[in-house]
């Protein structure tokens, strides 16, 4: 696995080897002890959404002591995979960082506590897998909407997206708890 650095202190995007041949493919997707070596990460919580397009789930995240640090990848499809950063003391506070994620290139991305995290799918159909260091308990449970006028992150969409009524409702970063 490659770890490549972004300009967001602890975000990587994760590249693996797949190995190819007529059956299809195999990738490594993780390993305990690389992962906590690197990031003093362990999984202890996986989730697997599946969405269809137009979809936008987030931004959400947990406050301590219950923040979650996460890896992301998508099984099927393709995503726009957005974080904001939450730490207050960052240099990068209030940006965000995207990246396409998808099931050809296998490309993963690493987000450390203190982010906030949403994707919009962009194919028919996305399957996204999380690993998560942390259980969800939803009294820490927080969200922006995806459309803060401050964050202005660009989705790229055609038409408003499809939303849970939990994310319609989310507040603006001004009226939220932070790192």
């Amino acid at each position: 696995m490659e770890f490549l650095k972004t300009d967001f202190k602890g975000l990587f995007v994760i590249t693996a080897d797949v190995f190819k041949d007529e059956r299809g493919h195999l990738v490594e997707t993780y390993k305990e002890d690389v992962f906590f070596n690197k990031f003093s990460f362990r999984s202890v919580l996986e989730l697997e959404v599946e969405s269809k397009k137009n979809v936008l789930r987030g931004m959400h995240y947990q406050l301590e002591p219950y923040a979650q640090a996460k890896i992301v990848r998508v099984s099927k499809g393709r995503v726009l995979d957005v974080v904001v950063d939450l730490r207050k003391d960052s240099e990068t506070y209030g940006k965000n960082f995207s990246i396409i994620l998808n099931n050809r290139d296998q490309k993963q991305l690493y987000v450390p506590e203190g982010f906030a995290h949403g994707y919009y799918v962009l194919s028919d159909i996305a399957r996204v897998a999380y690993k998560m260091n942390n259980i969800y308990y939803k009294k820490y449970a927080k969200g922006i909407i995806y459309n803060d006028k401050v964050l202005n992150i660009d989705w790229g969409m055609d038409k408003g997206p499809i939303l849970s009524k939990q994310d319609k409702n989310l507040p603006s970063l001004s009226d939220v708890t932070v790192f």
